[in-house]
């Protein structure tokens, strides 16, 4: 008697928060275009070259209007438009650095241009690496940019771009090979070019995928709009559950958590039907976090399976006094209400997140394929299937040329093998496999099965009490705005979206990740500047005086890049 495949799901989170000024829209940071140029376009080809090959692929939806802002404006631009039109520092500093004119901003713009991984994306490339040791040996003795010429700015802007490549368009495209042999003295033609394939190439992930969505091959998924913590909105007391002695913050709850954990699932399902023409089946929660009114607010919403870590599992078990689970691998629910739950395979999803990079990548593989057959082995005869979830966008820049050769030997061999089938989450629930039930459901993340990634320290918690005075601030600001205009009901439409959304993002998750002085100098300043500007915003839309905590730092940081596991971007689920 054959025995039956062990069904493995592959779900890749892309994910980046919102970068842009809310006052004038310039953005911030470049992350989101440039792992768009990298990282989605790479993960589409892969699953393109090899048709038995299955994934999730989740969104977030404020990712997504992103990606369109970039494409449009590259694409204003391209068919005749002035620089101004481009709200990209980086982007302006490749077609026309002669636009940057301000001797600190150039300066910051070149320090800019020299972020990125040293070993994998800079030494690569000698003409790049050149560039990099002589804009630093420059600008480690002034702040002045006007010592640096335009000829070198759109020299590093090109090779930046060039090294942020995805390496399925480095190996294939026409320009991008010609433009690397070139190496140098690069012409406005030549910029040109490179800037109308970066536009082409955001474009066209929206429609890449759309197609290998309609062919079967993999499943769109969504996470809710800004991407907040739920369990924490629906009560900001949830961490306790886990780490019953951290501190908190002063306020006790999050007013109407469950009236904003719907706005972001509602307007989470219509950015992502706007852009791929579908309702998703099932929901990454942001970070993975979950508690069980969390799952009771995503079944309100329709979802109809949702993931979250393999410690929330332990701790949720745990709470029921079982611990000793010999296939885990399950589909699971937690009452009749609930969506299918799925738990991701912490130590699986980190070899490929944190260890396989340094490994030869058919030895990663065959040794992840060995794992794999260890839980057919010990799930013999249950219903059992493997989440296999994690960042679809970070990992690939600490592999060698951007974790080519080990997704096309992971593809490859997977789509071979006798006894696995890959698959997706609404494949596994449409085959109504036997459902396991938890009792309970304790609060926490993927990040060590609890919350204190965003709350429960000094910082994080002043963040959170911040927060909460601007949502309180915004209730009382719409009734004051009732009050004065009983007739029209205070705010227009218009005006409450704009104003609904700028608190929407307020309520992103990542700032509060990015606040402690275990994370790297640049990312707490930049994501700390991001949060004050946002709260800020709000308060300017909402006409109220904004606090004078918002002129001043949240959090500080003296830890290099280097010595923070991949850059702060990712962490082990364990």
């Amino acid at each position: 008697m054959n025995r039956k495949k062990l069904p493995v799901v592959f779900c890749w989170h892309m994910h980046q928060p919102e970068y842009r000024d809310p006052r004038d829209g310039v953005y911030q940071q470049p992350w989101t275009y440039l792992h768009a140029i990298k990282d989605y376009v790479d993960m589409a080809a892969h699953l393109e070259r090899y048709p038995k090959a299955r994934a999730v692929v989740n969104f977030v939806p404020i990712l997504l209007e992103q990606l369109d802002d970039y494409a449009h404006q590259i694409g204003s631009y391209v068919k005749g438009g002035s620089s101004n039109i481009l709200r990209d520092i980086l982007l302006i500093a490749l077609i026309d650095p002669s636009k940057i004119i301000d001797p600190l901003q150039r300066m910051n713009v070149v320090r800019s241009l020299m972020r990125a991984n040293e070993e994998r994306l800079i030494r690569r490339f000698e003409p790049f690496q050149d560039l990099i040791d002589l804009a630093r040996s420059i600008s480690s003795n002034t702040d002045n940019g006007l010592y640096l010429s335009d000829a070198l700015i759109a020299d590093l802007a090109v090779w930046y771009h060039l090294a942020w490549m995805g390496e399925t368009v480095r190996r294939d495209n026409p320009l991008i090979i010609r433009l690397t042999d070139k190496s140098f003295h690069f012409n406005h033609q030549d910029r040109l070019e490179l800037l109308t394939l970066i536009g082409s190439l955001i474009g066209g992930v929206f429609s890449r995928y759309q197609v290998l969505a309609e062919q079967g091959r993999i499943e769109l998924s969504m996470t809710p709009y800004a991407h907040p913590i739920m369990p924490l909105l629906l009560d900001v007391q949830a961490g306790k559950q886990v780490c019953p002695n951290e501190p908190q913050p002063n306020h006790e709850s999050y007013p109407g958590g469950s009236e904003r954990v719907q706005w972001h699932l509602q307007r989470g399902l219509a950015v992502f039907k706007r852009y791929f023409g579908v309702h998703p089946t099932g929901c990454w929660p942001s970070e993975g976090a979950i508690s069980e009114q969390t799952i009771h607010e995503l079944a309100k919403a329709g979802f109809a399976w949702v993931a979250s870590g393999d410690q929330v599992l332990s701790n949720s078990l745990a709470k029921q006094n079982i611990t000793d689970q010999v296939c885990r691998h399950r589909v699971w629910q937690f009452d009749h209400l609930s969506p299918a739950l799925f738990f991701r395979d912490d130590g699986l999803s980190d070899l490929i997140g944190f260890d396989y990079q340094k490994w030869h990548a058919d030895d990663a593989v065959t040794n992840f394929i060995s794992h794999l057959e260890s839980v057919h082995d010990s799930c013999r005869g249950e219903d059992a299937v493997v989440s296999i979830i994690l960042d679809g966008e970070n990992a690939w820049e600490f592999y060698p040329e951007n974790g080519f050769w080990f997704l096309d030997a992971l593809y490859k061999k997977l789509s071979e093998h006798p006894d696995i089938e890959l698959t997706t989450f609404s494949t596994v629930v449409a085959q109504t496999l036997q459902r396991k039930t938890l009792q309970h459901v304790v609060a926490g993340s993927w990040v060590y099965g609890n919350l204190a990634t965003w709350i429960g320290s000094d910082a994080k918690n002043r963040a959170w009490d911040l927060l909460i005075a601007a949502r309180i601030a915004f209730d009382q600001a719409q009734e004051m705005a009732q009050e004065k205009d009983l007739k029209n009901s205070g705010w227009d439409a218009a005006m409450l979206d704009r104003n609904l959304q700028q608190l929407a993002i307020c309520e992103g998750s990542d700032w509060f990740w990015w606040f402690g002085d275990y994370n790297p100098s640049d990312a707490v300043r930049d994501f700390d500047q991001l949060f004050r500007l946002q709260l800020t915003r709000l308060y300017e839309l909402i006409e109220f005086p904004v606090p004078d905590a918002l002129y001043q730092p949240l959090c500080l940081s003296s830890v290099h890049d280097s010595s923070v596991e991949a850059g702060g971007v990712m962490r082990r689920g364990q």
